[in-house]
């Protein structure tokens, strides 16, 4: 976690051009979750292994761990413990979904083992780290 001022509702979109110097970049609160940062390099690897996958397969990863990022972001951007809660439960749900799709690319030779093991990995941490964020609001 960073120093960096949180910011709630209405902000620029950020710029591609790095802070310059004495600057401090503003982040969402989502970006100053370490959960948020793993669930993106999840979704990226996710979508490269759902390009392999027939259609209906294809969709439905992308859909779960698009729903990863999404509703961590929109969790962290919530004031009310039980909202939060309940977006991080759709997350943690969407994660596992994503990890079984994954499993079923393995068994179907369009994933490598290794490939799936370290997409899969990704997902089980962002599980985890999820569990722990909904134990440390409850």
């Amino acid at each position: 976690m960073s120093n960096t001022p949180s910011t709630h509702s209405t902000v620029a979109p950020a710029s591609d051009s790095a802070p310059s110097r004495g600057e401090r970049e503003i982040l969402l609160d989502a970006e100053r979750l370490d959960v948020y940062r793993v669930a993106l390099e999840f979704q990226s690897q996710a979508s490269v292994l759902a390009l392999r996958a027939d259609a209906v397969v294809r969709d439905q990863l992308r859909r779960a761990s698009l729903s990863v990022v999404l509703n961590v972001a929109e969790g962290a951007g919530q004031r009310s413990r039980a909202q939060k809660r309940h977006l991080y439960a759709i997350a943690r749900g969407s994660a596992m979904e994503s990890a079984a799709i994954l499993d079923v690319l393995r068994g179907r030779g369009v994933a490598s083992v290794t490939e799936a093991r370290t997409a899969r990995a990704l997902a089980v941490r962002v599980v985890q780290m999820l569990t722990r964020l909904d134990q440390a609001l409850g």
